[in-house]
């Protein structure tokens, strides 16, 4: 792991966006709430939050790190649903990690969920979109 001991602790934020690409029927079925499994979206939810929490649990060389704030929020459109995590944290180090692993783990559960209804869906586009706070700078991506 890298020496992180010697940075200043400051604001870090970071967000990750992702989209899991289906049949027309199953962001319909998500919409609805009329899958076997339940609230697709809930699970989702609360999978990306249990993710960004644990990363350096799955990713060898992360620091553990006290998140101050995990927000995972989802939007179903015609043939995909766009995921958005955003992770904080007071710190020597910075959060894009946990907002990956967020945005890959919400989408992975929303698979799971609908692979009963729907072989061909795909993930795709996971990203890192911004990331503020420490000496490198800001960060975003463009549209």
């Amino acid at each position: 792991m890298v020496d992180v001991g010697p940075k200043e602790s400051t604001h870090r934020r970071a967000v990750a966006r992702g989209k899991i690409f289906m049949a027309p029927t199953t962001a319909d079925a998500i919409s609805a709430q009329s899958l076997k499994k339940g609230d697709v979206l809930g699970v989702a939810r609360i999978a990306g939050i249990q993710a960004a929490k644990k990363t350096s649990d799955i990713i060898p060389l992360c620091h553990p790190l006290m998140l101050s704030s995990i927000s995972v929020n989802f939007e179903v459109r015609s043939d995909h649903v766009a995921i958005q995590a955003e992770v904080e944290v007071m710190g020597p180090t910075g959060v894009e990690m946990e907002a990956l692993h967020a945005c890959s783990a919400a989408a992975l559960t929303i698979y799971d969920m609908c692979k009963a209804i729907d072989k061909s869906m795909i993930i795709g586009e996971i990203a890192l979109w911004e990331k503020t706070g420490g000496k490198s700078g800001p960060y975003r991506r463009e549209d």
